[in-house]
């Protein structure tokens, strides 16, 4: 698909990833951007500076992604995509994998996979009646492989493909596109780093700018998996060929870099992964 002249919904937009999508789908001539994110204020400031416009969005919440689609119906006209990317992680909270509470795991299941769901039922009937429409929908490499430290986020993220795919089987034949995208580490606030910062990223980390060029690279050709980290792939093609050895790489790394009380140490474990040393 080519971004220009067409009307995109992006959630979790005032920030990170979704930030610097809708600055590049201006860049590329989008006819409208409707920024979508919990932090009204940030997507406020957002939408000014590029002429588009902003609402207040709780993606757990199916009223407020409808009131986002119908607000770029209103302004624009129908949804050409819809740039499903809110997202947030909060580590295992414990000792055990299980050791996160429920609300985190309800949380992470509404926000992770509901919100997909929700946006899907607000902008299909639309698209499937025009014969077009897009589906960038960010899930994350622990989507594939599995994140040391945060069970919630990981098994979420995992559904969060599988809907994907579920999208692209069932609707494909209909003109419905679909792009699911499973970056590792990218300089945002989820793994604490500024999303602005372009240089002296720690070892494995992309700017977000790196992750859009490989994203819009990735919308044009029209390509389901996205993955800005190549070795994502082939630590993938390892996981389903040989699951034994990978669950034992992945407690190798679990150990050098997991506290007894849970914390992970991040910067090793970007050293670690980044370096290809997994």
């Amino acid at each position: 698909m080519d971004i220009k002249d067409k009307v995109a919904v992006i959630t979790g937009a005032a920030n990170g990833i979704g930030k610097a999508l809708a600055r590049r789908f201006c860049a590329a001539g989008a006819k409208g951007v409707v920024i979508a994110d919990r932090d009204l204020a940030g997507a406020q400031r957002l939408a000014e500076e590029l002429g588009v416009v902003a609402i207040e969005c709780d993606v757990s919440v199916e009223e407020q992604i409808i009131a986002a689609v119908k607000l770029a119906e209103s302004e624009y006209g129908p949804v050409d995509m819809f740039v499903s990317n809110a997202g947030f992680g909060t580590g295992d909270q414990g000792p055990l994998a299980a050791s996160a509470s429920n609300d985190i795991w309800q949380r992470a299941w509404d926000v992770h996979v509901m919100s997909h769901v929700y946006a899907a039922r607000a902008v299909l009937p639309s698209m499937i009646e025009r014969g077009t429409g897009y589906f960038l929908n960010v899930a994350s490499a622990a989507g594939l492989l599995t994140q040391v430290g945060d069970a919630a986020y990981s098994t979420t993220k995992h559904a969060a493909v599988g809907f994907a795919e579920s999208l692209a089987v069932r609707h494909g034949d209909q003109g419905i596109r679909v792009s699911v995208l499973c970056p590792q580490y990218v300089a945002t606030s989820i793994i604490g780093v500024d999303d602005e910062s372009e240089t002296d990223l720690p070892p494995g980390v992309l700017s977000t700018r790196q992750l859009v060029d490989t994203v819009m690279q990735g919308i044009d050709e029209e390509r389901f998996m996205l993955l800005p980290h190549p070795e994502v792939g082939k630590f993938h093609q390892l996981k389903v060929s040989d699951y034994q050895r990978w669950i034992k790489s992945m407690q190798r790394l679990k150990a050098a870099t997991v506290s007894e009380q849970g914390d992970v140490n991040f910067a090793l474990m970007h050293e670690i992964v980044g370096g290809g040393k997994k």
